[in-house]
Order: C-alpha cells, then structure tokens, then sequence
C-alpha cells in the first residue's frame, strides 16, 4: 500500500510540474502572438513608408527629365511623346 501511496504522489508531482510548465508556456506564446502583432502593424507600416518613398522618388525623376536633364533624355522624351499622344486622343475624342 505505501508503494502505491507513493506512486501516486510522485505521478501528482509530475503532473502538477506538467501544468506549470504547460501554464508557463502558454503565457510565452501569448507574448509571441502579440510580438508577431506588433511586427505585422510595422511591417505594414514600413512598407507604406517605401511606397510613398517610390513615387516621391518617381516624381523627382520625372520632374528631372523635365527639367531636361541629360541622364533622363530618353525618359523626357518619351513622357512628351506619350503626353503628346494623351492630348491626341482628347482631341479626337472632342471632334467626334
């Protein structure tokens, strides 16, 4: 009968360490989900952050060509031609 009182106390020990271990590793996953939250929002917030860095950076460029820069000749010429076809197309579309 002791053996058996023994058995059980031993197992209600191992259990016992069991639920504070599994109680401990719930709160640390509930740390990592709320990390993995924070990182997401700043993820989505950098990448915002290089969208608009992007067309700035698209903007600058196009407004250099413009300026008739002679790194962007080619660009310039090409947004005068595709303005120049954009002004073609709303005057056909005005004679009609």
């Amino acid at each position: 009968m002791s053996n058996l009182t023994e058995v059980v106390d031993s197992l209600e020990t191992r259990i016992n360490t069991l639920l504070e271990r599994y109680k401990a590793l719930q709160e640390r996953l509930d740390i990592l989900e709320g990390t993995i939250v924070n990182f997401d929002a700043e993820n989505a917030a950098l990448k915002e952050k290089v969208a608009e860095k992007q067309q700035e950076y698209n903007t600058l460029k196009t407004a250099n060509a413009l300026l008739g820069s002679n790194d962007y000749k080619r660009e310039t010429k090409l947004k005068i031609n595709a303005l120049i076809r954009e002004i073609d197309a709303c005057v056909v579309a005005l004679s009609e």
